[in-house]
């Protein structure tokens, strides 16, 4: 087996530098993690990614809700209402799932610090992702989703992708 040196302040292909890392939202890879069960491959998005380390997150799933599973919204407010106990995640069927949410983003906030990711790519109109656009009673408004509002507040750059 060879071993390659690497010279003084190069990292190894295993072990990225950093500033390569940044979160992703599963779905935009191709993971089958909507609320649906489909998802929502972007290719031209990823060919902009190339070079990176891509950490998949799906933080619905992070907070224990299943693949598939009801359409949620978030009532009375947006994301950054929600982790000040102002607003709620219902789901269609009027159950809260504001516990799964914020515990979902806090699992998301984890891995980034983990990584020391400092930027994160979100699906936009999502009740967790979106970034400047939610969904609510069917119509887009603005607004940010309960992970992408943690991230924000912790200094992470948050980018929505469509």
């Amino acid at each position: 087996m060879m071993k390659r040196q690497l010279s003084k302040g190069t990292s190894s292909p295993s072990q990225p530098k950093s500033d390569k890392k940044v979160l992703v939202s599963a779905c935009l890879i191709g993971i089958h993690c909507r609320f649906d069960g489909s998802q929502g491959l972007k290719r031209d998005f990823l060919q902009k990614l190339k070079g990176s380390l891509i950490v998949p997150i799906c933080p619905e799933q992070l907070g224990g809700l299943s693949t598939p599973r009801k359409p949620s919204e978030i009532v009375r407010g947006n994301g950054f209402d929600v982790l000040q106990g102002r607003a709620k995640v219902i789901d269609s069927g009027g159950y809260d799932l504001t516990q799964n949410f914020l515990r979902g983003a806090k699992k998301t906030l984890k891995i980034a610090k983990m990584n020391k990711i400092q930027k994160a790519y979100l699906k936009e109109r999502s009740p967790s992702c979106g970034t400047t656009q939610i969904v609510y009673r069917k119509k887009e408004k603005s607004g940010s989703g309960v992970t992408a509002a943690l991230l924000m507040k912790e200094g992470i750059e948050v980018i929505g992708v469509y």
